[in-house]
């Protein structure tokens, strides 16, 4: 008994066969760890994308959400992977994805898959920061009713008085107001900046800028929903900054709206007609926390 149990011979197989079964154990969970990460990242990713995607829907139908959302989702390969999307406060848009994920060495055990989940909630706010407006504002004391014909004034009498105005965002001159109207201006503006009123005769290059716009828009009259019609336009809510004795010289800006100009300007027209609308779009809240004027930026809030 005593050289049995000194006997030393198959050791070193025994100790082999226990290095291989554990270091088998190792590799086949790093095989399932790594498959299960890889597949939350990427469900992770696709619920961000479709709530940031489809959130900004929201101020047009429920239909246009759902249809947004879909196009991600199959543009990621999950479309059957949709377990929830809800829309809450007409403000917020919640996405949960659900699948289930095949599992290679666990299933030597008994264990064929685990559900993997991914949520995602993004959230319309005031815009508070952004490129692309164009050289008018309106005042903060006009109430928005959204839908309702509005006309924006522009001649040269009353272009910078009243309750809208024509603001020199690219500085002075017909020319630069002219480009700024009809491309929009490149640099970011925010709530807080300190912009100068526009002088002068622009109802020319008003008329050029707005009928471009309009001549640039593919769609049907009245469909606003579209994202890359001209006729919406980004325009600037402000307050009065510097006033002269009868002339408003600056402004400042308190907010953003969206502009959907409705009608061609003739050579006798002095105004922009169109409606206000609410839309969400390219920009960021920033930390002004700006009241709501219908132009939202989006942002994952989880």
């Amino acid at each position: 008994m005593k050289n049995i149990l000194h006997k030393e011979d198959g050791n070193a197989f025994v100790l082999i066969a226990l290095s291989f079964a554990l270091m088998l154990a190792i590799f086949g969970l790093v095989i399932d760890g790594g498959h299960l990460y890889m597949t939350k990242s990427h469900l992770q990713k696709t619920a961000n994308a479709a709530a940031l995607s489809g959130a900004q829907e929201i101020p047009n139908t429920q239909e246009a959400v759902d249809r947004v959302v879909g196009e991600i989702l199959d543009s990621h390969g999950e479309k059957e992977s949709l377990f929830l999307s809800s829309i809450e406060n007409g403000q917020q848009l919640q996405i949960e994805l659900e699948k289930k994920v095949p599992l290679f060495f666990a299933s030597l055990f008994g264990f064929e898959h685990i559900t993997v989940q991914a949520y995602a909630k993004a959230a319309l706010t005031p815009l508070g920061e952004a490129s692309g407006a164009v050289p008018l504002g309106v005042d903060e004391s006009v109430e928005l009713k959204y839908g309702e014909q509005y006309s924006l004034k522009v001649d040269a009498g009353d272009s910078t008085g009243g309750n809208f105005g024509v603001l020199a965002l690219d500085g002075p001159g017909a020319k630069s107001y002219g480009d700024s109207l009809t491309y929009g201006f490149d640099e970011k503006l925010k709530v807080g900046d300190i912009i100068n009123t526009q002088t002068g005769n622009i109802a020319g290059a008003t008329r050029t800028g707005i009928n471009y716009r309009i001549d640039n828009c593919p769609y049907p009259s009245g469909d606003f929903q579209q994202r890359d019609c001209p006729r919406v336009m980004l325009v600037l809510v402000y307050k009065p900054y510097t006033q002269t004795t009868n002339q408003l010289t600056s402004v400042q800006i308190t907010g953003f709206a969206y502009f959907y100009v409705t009608d061609r300007m003739s050579s006798t027209d002095d105004s922009i007609k169109g409606i206000f609308i609410k839309r969400a779009g390219a920009g960021l809240t920033g930390s002004a926390m700006p009241p709501d004027r219908g132009a939202y930026a989006i942002k994952l809030i989880r």
